[in-house]
């Protein structure tokens, strides 16, 4: 059985070890709140049971514990300057018995630990020979976390997202654009500059499941409040800019016609 309720109030009760005036622990608490309750709708629409979509809330409240140990240890979210934060989270929870402050019942402790693991991870790289639950469950919280991250990438702060406070001034790789327009898949080793993590980040549209983040982001409008919020001083990198964002555009209406 899960107890929502008792796991949110361990949550808040966890997070409070942190330095919650940190931009970068702030964030993450309302990202990992708000994504639980993006799961738990999301498994709804999908017409899951009351116990999946309980399970669905929970892994949305959990999937990056692993990011208040990250920023205060690295003071950053670049998993290729620190650490893998979903392996982080995953281990954080289980090899000291932590999930049991958020979980009594043992039998959700494979999926929960699977999510967390694979939420963040390349889609070619997710663990094989799972169970079909167990896949439907790394889909709806590797779809709530980047509906959610389009939100935040357009309201909270610059420095706290992207390590620099000034975008603006930035520039696209030639091989990570590439990798947009023609591969439409970014290999994230491959990223340069604060700007490419941006453009990773309009890549997320190529990778949701379901039409539900995707019509949750259309709707509001997220990407095009995302493209408005930067002007490049670099004219080369402001027409790739309006490219990409054209072309998550047109990707996004086709796939949901």
């Amino acid at each position: 059985m899960i107890d929502i309720t008792k796991a949110k109030k361990e949550f808040k009760k966890y997070v409070k070890k942190y330095d919650i005036n940190n931009p970068k622990i702030s964030l993450k608490i309302a990202h990992m709140e708000r994504t639980s309750s993006i799961s738990k709708n999301m498994a709804i629409s999908l017409g899951l049971s009351k116990e999946d979509i309980e399970l669905a809330e929970l892994i949305g409240l959990l999937h990056d514990i692993g990011r208040f140990e990250q920023a205060r240890k690295y003071n950053t979210f670049v998993d290729n300057l620190s650490e893998n934060h979903g392996k982080l989270g995953a281990d954080i929870l289980f090899k000291n018995g932590l999930i049991r402050n958020f979980v009594e019942d043992n039998k959700y402790d494979r999926i929960i630990k699977l999510a967390i693991i694979n939420h963040n991870k390349d889609s070619k790289d997710i663990t094989p020979n799972i169970s079909d639950r167990e896949k439907l469950h790394i889909k709806i919280i590797r779809d709530s976390d980047k509906t959610d991250i389009i939100y935040v990438l357009i309201f909270d702060d610059e420095k706290a997202i992207w390590d620099t406070d000034n975008l603006e001034k930035e520039k696209f790789s030639d091989e990570i654009y590439r990798e947009f327009v023609e591969d439409h898949n970014i290999i994230y080793k491959n990223r340069k500059t604060p700007a490419d993590t941006l453009i990773c980040q309009f890549a997320y549209v190529f990778d949701f499941n379901f039409d539900y983040g995707l019509k949750y982001v259309l709707e509001n409008k997220y990407y095009d409040k995302l493209y408005e919020r930067f002007n490049f001083k670099d004219e080369q990198t402001k027409k790739r800019f309006k490219e990409i964002y054209e072309i998550t555009n047109n990707y996004m209406k086709q796939r949901l016609e």
